[in-house]
């Protein structure tokens, strides 16, 4: 009975933060539940002693570096893997909505030089990328709300210009088009996003493609570069006529 009662709270506390959508699995042992209640509850301390607002409940895993942290911005219930790091110094910063979760050792970087600093980056709402990845900010990436990702991801939204074979390529400068991705996409592990990339809402992205150009919505696509292999529009069309 009170192994019950516990769990009941933990998960009410739970669904406060994350919204009522969120549910622990009755299956899990009381002392887990204790456990991962004792994580959160530290990393969400550790926040508030960096001088994070507790209202923010921003939790914030051992090792996490926030640089220029005057240009980042977080929503509420937002999670910080362990050894994250996040330099905010670009024109627009970088803006983290809510119940966002950034997997450990993830880096976001919304400028790769001091001499002409990046656009920024935004991850929507209810959004999260798996540890080790990384997210490039110069030309702007902008990510979409529901935004599952998986590990080792990475954006990189800047090209060096080569043209001029006399002069080395750092000298050239960069031209820069920024990448988007739409609200409930599903990135698999170790997908690459290049310059332009822009995937519409919906889109299913398989583990190791390469991105460029446009992925239009709902649609499934895989290899290097990614192409389309398949709509999801067309698989409800299917359902339907079964």
């Amino acid at each position: 009975m009170i192994q019950r009662m516990l769990h009941n709270m933990i998960s009410s506390i739970a669904k406060s933060i994350k919204g009522d959508y969120y549910q622990l699995d009755s299956s899990i042992p009381i002392t887990s539940v204790l456990g991962i209640a004792y994580r959160r509850f530290t990393n969400w301390a550790r926040s508030v002693l960096r001088g994070i607002n507790w209202k923010s409940k921003l939790f914030m895993g051992r090792d996490v570096e926030l640089r220029n942290r005057r240009f980042i911005k977080f929503g509420h219930g937002v999670t910080l893997g362990k050894g994250v790091l996040i330099d905010g110094l670009s024109r627009d910063g970088i803006v983290l909505g809510n119940h966002v979760n950034i997997g450990d050792y993830t880096r976001l970087e919304a400028s790769g030089t001091i001499t002409d600093i990046g656009l920024g980056i935004t991850i929507g709402n209810n959004s999260g990328i798996g540890s080790f990845s990384f997210i490039g900010g110069a030309g702007g990436v902008l990510i979409g709300n529901d935004v599952i990702m998986g590990q080792y991801v990475s954006f990189h939204p800047e090209n060096h210009n080569t043209q001029l074979v006399e002069i080395p390529i750092r000298l050239q400068g960069v031209n820069r088009k920024g990448i988007i991705v739409g609200d409930n996409c599903w990135i698999g592990a170790k997908v690459t996003f290049l310059d332009g990339a822009t995937v519409g809402k919906g889109c299913v992205i398989a583990a190791g493609a390469v991105v460029r150009g446009e992925i239009p919505p709902y649609s499934i696509a895989a290899g290097v570069p990614a192409r389309i292999i398949k709509s999801r529009e067309m698989d409800v069309l299917e359902i339907y006529k079964n």
